[in-house]
């Protein structure tokens, strides 16, 4: 009964809510009818506050409107004005970074053709203080430079060596190069017809109709001031016998550019150096008594590798190595022994195999070397692991029993090693003694150990690395010194070996001129005894 009760109560409440709801809805759309209707047709528009015919909210709801598009509006114009300024400063940055960049290309273009007139006016320089038209006041005949001349096929010239010859036909590339190119240019002047080679030619006023061809070249001198440049003039046949055309070049120097500036610190890096050996043992000990001055006292970062080939005098090799190092407290040594027959190349070999201490520079020596601290230096400085590797050209001593007259006459060893012309000279033949480090040695295959007793391996394994990538400096070196011993050429080396042996015999000797002292000395003889006679049959008058 209850529960039917409280039904009825909820739906009446509910009724009287919604009519009340209706109602209001009602009211609510009776009032936006009157406010937000458009004006009848008949009636003139809304036009402003002055006009007051139709009703209040009409005429604020349109003072509204017209003030929000009065707001629209310049707030559009705000942001077009926003949008000319922007423009306008964009323009003139534009125009001054456009000025900027014409300034500094201009700039650019008249450094670079400045740049470019000093390069011209700086070989043109050195074309005039060059020996070309004129020749220059020398104090003496040893100051002369004198020429090479040159064919299409030989170079004759007076400097010598391993790689020059009084004629030779020119094996290194960029000598051929150099004269290839100078006989081009020559041979393009020559074909050029004279309207198309500006003032200088117009100056000749016969054209001819000649094809000048590398045939026509007789021959050409050339000469190079290593601070100016390299003169080159070449001489052609002409149309007739007696007629010849010559041309002068002239490749000028540049100046010095700076390629690398770099700090080199040699503090941690030691030298192994490798002394194969077989008996000599009076020549170990003078090595080893240079060794203890200049490794031990001087540098103090060198080990020592002996690797001593038999038995015999072996006990003497180890008695003068421990001496050493009890006298001078030297640890740093290693002493190998190998029983088979004397071979340079596998004492060397095995001596830079043994080494177990990482990659080490290595220093492939001989007994009767002679080198000071400086030279250790050096050897440092031109090699790099993977890069370089050093091949001094060392200053071999003459005999100095021929150099002093006597065996009586000989100074010390320190006080003979003096570079001079009758003193000794450059072994640039020799490729024994050189700087590496052990991993370059490694990875270009070491020593060809089935060369056997004197000479072939060291030329092997220098043109090993002439074939890598790896750069070779060779350069002759004031601090190695290649001390005379009498050199014995074994009858059993086969003959190209043995061809060697008498070559490096013969030149170890003496000077070109003492040996013709020695020649001659017979005619020389009798004719300080013809002069003594002369002297003694005609005293002079008192």
């Amino acid at each position: 009964m209850c529960m039917v009760m409280l039904r009825r109560g909820l739906l009446a409440w509910v009724s009287r809510a919604g009519g009340l709801l209706v109602l209001v809805c009602c009211s609510l759309s009776l009032l936006y009818v009157m406010t937000c209707s458009p004006p009848h047709s008949d009636d003139p528009p809304l036009t402003g506050p002055a006009q007051s015919g139709g009703p209040p909210g009409a005429q604020s709801y349109q003072m509204l409107l017209q003030e929000r598009e009065e707001q629209h509006r310049l707030h559009i114009s705000s942001l077009k004005r926003q949008i000319a300024q922007l423009k306008e400063a964009l323009q003139e940055r534009s125009q001054q970074l456009k000025g900027v960049q014409e300034r500094g290309g201009l700039g650019e273009a008249q450094g670079a053709k400045s740049q470019q007139a000093d390069l011209q006016e700086f070989l043109k320089s050195q074309l005039s203080k060059a020996e070309v038209s004129a020749g220059a006041r020398l104090p003496s005949e040893y100051a002369v430079m004198p020429f090479e001349s040159f064919t299409l096929q030989r170079v004759y010239q007076l400097e010598m060596g391993l790689t020059r010859h009084p004629e030779e036909k020119p094996v290194r590339k960029d000598r051929r190069e150099e004269l290839g190119e100078a006989l081009e240019t020559a041979l393009q002047s020559l074909n050029t017809p004279p309207s198309q080679q500006g003032s200088r030619g117009t100056a000749e006023k016969a054209q001819t109709s000649k094809v000048y061809t590398p045939s026509d070249f007789i021959e050409g001198i050339a000469r190079t001031e290593k601070d100016k440049g390299t003169l080159y003039e070449l001489t052609f046949r002409g149309e007739s016998a007696h007629e010849f055309r010559r041309l002068v070049l002239f490749r000028p120097f540049g100046p010095l550019m700076k390629v690398k500036n770099e700090r080199v610190d040699t503090a941690g890096v030691p030298i192994n150096i490798i002394v194969p050996l077989s008996r000599r043992t009076d020549k170990f000990k003078q090595f080893m008594h240079n060794f203890r001055e200049v490794c031990v006292r001087q540098d103090g970062r060198v080990h020592l590798t002996v690797v001593y080939f038999g038995k015999e005098q072996m006990s003497e090799v180890r008695s003068t190595l421990e001496n050493t190092s009890r006298e001078a407290n030297f640890k740093n040594y290693t002493l190998l022994q190998l029983d088979e027959e004397f071979s340079r190349g596998r004492g060397l070999d095995v001596g830079a195999r043994a080494w177990k201490g990482g990659n080490v520079l290595l220093f492939f020596c001989d007994v009767d070397i002679y080198f000071t601290a400086d030279f250790l230096n050096t050897c440092r400085l031109n090699t790099q692991p993977g890069k370089k590797v050093f091949y001094p050209v060392l200053f071999s001593q003459y005999n100095p029993t021929l150099i002093y007259g006597s065996a009586d006459h000989i100074p010390p060893v320190e006080q003979q090693l003096v570079i001079k012309k009758d003193t000794g000279f450059w072994r640039d033949f020799g490729f024994g003694m050189t700087c590496q480090y052990r991993s370059d040695f490694i990875n270009i295959g070491g020593f060809d150990v089935d060369i056997k007793g004197w000479g072939g391996e060291d030329v092997h394994l220098y043109r090993k690395y002439l074939h890598s990538n790896l750069l070779v400096v060779r350069a002759p070196s004031r601090g190695l010194f290649h001390l005379w011993h009498e050199k014995h050429c074994a009858d059993e080396l086969p003959p190209d070996q043995y061809r060697m042996c008498m070559q490096s015999k013969a030149m170890n000797e003496a000077s070109h001129g003492q040996l013709g002292m020695l020649f001659f000395r017979h005619e020389i003889e009798a004719h300080l005894r013809k002069q003594k006679e002369q002297q003694n049959s005609n005293p002079k008058k008192t």
